[in-house]
């Protein structure tokens, strides 16, 4: 029998970086809204690990719990505010040197509108981070567009105008569409062909998107939280690959070791359809992400050749291959135990 003694001594140490910021008082403090979402969870944990104090704002915080433990003891606080009352935003910032705003929809409903969150919520925010004097980090989406026909690309881009007319000195993100455990994408389309026979192609499945993994967006949301991304400046993030929506679907059918029909849709034909579906409780396909797919979602060339993407704030990005399979076996017919060579 092992005793405890031969246990603790086999357990592996921290490394100094860890062992002082462990040790140094949590005197930094950081407030991020909407920090309980996908990507919140992810950002959250990265700026714990640099020994930030981690104020989470969120409409719910007794649903927030499971964010405590991605830190030490007290480290991780969440806090209600709603981005509609002015008064709970600004109360949740106070005390904050830096300000996170990862507030957005991708579908409205009830109350919860694009104006309302995207544009009117990230105003207030903004506003929040000039009346306590912290620096501002916006996250928006790549293809926020002021004369976009998407509300949802309009909002972005007046959300992105708030934070820079607020606080001048902002760092404003446009990730591409997000991949990882707790993605509204991959798992979507997954859960739909474990049941449908076929799957659509919105306007044939040429759009181009270049998917990047949330740890990566995370971990560029705390370098630029610990000041390590220069202000002004809108980042672009993409994963190393640009793939189109066909070779997505192909992808992850492939993952999860299922073969399905792919129906290419025209766009008009996707519209009428999307029409009907947003009756339904949570719609499968709305009519303006029909308009966002009109259009490409990667990194522009500007932005690669002013190293305003991830390789320029250090951060590889992570492929495609070295993340899906690690969540996406679970739509397979065996799960877990589907043979590796028939996943």
């Amino acid at each position: 029998m092992v005793d405890a003694t031969t246990m603790l001594e086999e357990l592996p140490l921290p490394d100094e970086a860890t062992l002082v910021r462990r040790a140094a008082p949590m005197e930094r403090m950081v407030t991020v809204y909407g920090g309980s979402g996908f990507i919140g969870r992810h950002v959250v944990r990265a700026l714990a690990r640099l020994g930030w104090r981690v104020r989470v704002a969120v409409r719910r915080p007794d649903l927030a719990g499971h964010l405590q433990p991605l830190g030490i003891v007290g480290q991780i606080n969440p806090i209600q505010a709603n981005l509609r009352y002015p008064a709970s935003v600004l109360r949740a910032a106070e005390g904050s040197e830096v300000i996170v705003n990862l507030v957005g929809i991708l579908q409205e409903g009830g109350r919860q509108s694009f104006e309302a969150v995207q544009s009117f919520g990230a105003r207030q925010v903004a506003q929040a981070a000039r009346e306590v004097g912290a620096r501002l980090v916006h996250v928006s989406a790549i293809g926020a567009d002021a004369a976009s026909e998407s509300v949802y690309a309009r909002t972005k881009a007046a959300g992105e105008a708030a934070a820079f007319e607020a606080v001048p000195e902002a760092v404003v993100m446009r990730p591409s569409i997000v991949f990882g455990p707790e993605d509204d994408f991959f798992n979507r389309f997954a859960a739909l062909a474990r049941l449908a026979p076929a799957l659509p192609l919105i306007g044939g499945g040429h759009t181009r998107f270049q998917p990047v993994f949330v740890g990566d967006v995370a971990d560029a949301i705390a370098k630029a939280v610990d000041g390590k991304a220069p202000p002004e400046r809108v980042y672009e993030l993409g994963g190393p690959e640009v793939r189109s929506f066909r070779e997505l679907m192909e992808l992850m059918l492939k993952e999860i070791d299922r073969k399905r029909a792919l129906v290419p849709i025209p766009f008009g034909v996707a519209s009428v359809m999307a029409g009907v579906m947003e009756c339904l409780p949570k719609p499968m396909l709305t009519r303006d992400q029909v308009k966002l797919l009109a259009h490409d979602n990667v990194v522009s060339a500007a932005a690669e050749a002013e190293g305003r993407t991830l390789e320029g704030l250090g951060v590889p990005p992570t492929a495609l291959g070295a993340v899906l399979p690690g969540y996406l076996w679970r739509y397979r017919k065996a799960g877990q135990f589907t043979h590796p060579e028939e996943a």
